[in-house]
């Protein structure tokens, strides 16, 4: 089954303000990638509807809600808002047109895995909010729309979903929201010493969470062997009727809030994987703060997931979309010449340290014959 995409066009807006690490445009710089490239089949596009407050209210707090809404219309957020929800802080500031932005989010995660509840897959690059609280905004994240994918999934009488994710942060509001709920299984890769600082290995949920806090500097080599002992292993035992990949792109080689050391092609290879390890799947997007490095790991997901060939030089409309983006926390001098050329990386590929066997040998997975 060919997979649909899952946008729209308020994601080419400017949101976040001037001096945030998401005001770099690197949503519209997907979307223009993929159209330029010619990558965009109107047959496989999908554009969600803005969920109102009966949908977001399965999640979320009312009162949040009110705030999140009022705080928009008003442009600004009161003081209660700041300390109470976390609203108008320099980590979630209050923009233009945040309230319709953050509903657009949820929405495309819910029709993404609308779309695959009789099979297949669908791409939402613009999902990915996983640090959304019921009643806070947190980590640049004012709604959880990963969250409502997995609910979706349910809802439509699924009784196993897992929940992947790839991104440098620990998804802590995702686990928070199912650690009860048996149906519910989630693995994480992310940086140890990372904030939020949550997803330790011994945090399992009873079986039902695998957390692999990879260190500092780990390379495509190392990865691949935490995939490969760790994470496909409890895939396979979880048995998923569903999968929901969450491919952050801030554990990149570049990028200025991880010190993680990967390439596109190893994220490419794990979302691939696991996408074919259940009969259904949802990749969505999530962290990810140098534009050049993000744009081209989820528009060469998009044409990989299509068919299409990414091997090849970029073309002159393509590197000019590439070269149109900017970032203030990646220097000039940081910024390899390849980023506006290619949409492959090559491979950073390196010797196993001591610390990742250790990591593998004395993980909790290692010692768990059997999941719930």
């Amino acid at each position: 089954m060919r997979p649909f995409l899952v946008t729209h066009e308020i994601f080419r807006r400017p949101a976040f303000g001037r001096h945030h690490p998401l005001a770099t445009g690197r949503q519209a710089a997907v979307q223009d990638l993929i159209e330029v490239l010619g990558w965009r089949d109107p047959a496989l596009t999908r554009v969600p509807e803005l969920p109102g407050r009966a949908v977001l209210e399965r999640f979320h707090e009312p009162e949040y809600l009110s705030a999140l809404e009022q705080a928009d219309a008003a442009g600004r957020a009161t003081a209660e808002m700041r300390e109470r929800y976390n609203l108008g802080t320099m980590e979630c500031p209050v923009f233009p047109g945040l309230w319709d932005r953050a509903r657009a989010t949820v929405g495309g995660s819910m029709l993404a895995a609308e779309l695959v509840l009789g099979g297949g897959m669908a791409f939402h690059p613009t999902g990915g909010t996983h640090h959304g609280m019921p009643g806070r905004a947190s980590g640049f994240c004012y709604l959880n729309d990963p969250a409502f994918a997995v609910l979706r999934l349910l809802d439509g009488g699924l009784a196993r979903v897992l929940h992947v994710d790839l991104d440098a942060h620990h998804g802590d509001g995702v686990e928070a929201a199912f650690a009860d709920d048996p149906r519910v299984y989630m693995a994480s890769l992310h940086e140890d010493g990372r904030w939020p600082g949550t997803g330790r290995p011994g945090d399992t949920l009873g079986g039902r969470a695998l957390n692999v806090p990879v260190p500092r500097g780990i390379h495509d080599s190392e990865y691949a062997l935490v995939l490969e002992r760790l994470v496909y292993p409890f895939v396979r035992r979880a048995e998923p009727e569903a999968i929901v990949v969450l491919l952050g792109a801030d554990g990149l080689a570049g990028d200025p809030l991880s010190g993680m050391q990967l390439s596109n092609d190893v994220l490419w290879r794990a979302c691939r994987t696991l996408a074919a390890m259940a009969p259904r799947a949802v990749v969505l997007g999530g962290g990810g703060y140098n534009p050049w490095t993000t744009a081209r790991l989820w528009a060469g997901m998009w044409g990989l997931l299509a068919g299409h060939d990414i091997s090849s030089e970029l073309p002159p409309s393509a590197q000019t979309v590439l070269a149109g983006l900017d970032c203030d926390l990646v220097d000039d001098e940081d910024r390899d010449p390849a980023w506006l050329t290619t949409l492959a990386d090559a491979p950073n590929v390196g010797p196993i340290r001591p610390e990742v066997g250790a990591l593998i040998a004395g993980h909790p997975m290692m010692r768990a014959p059997s999941i719930a």
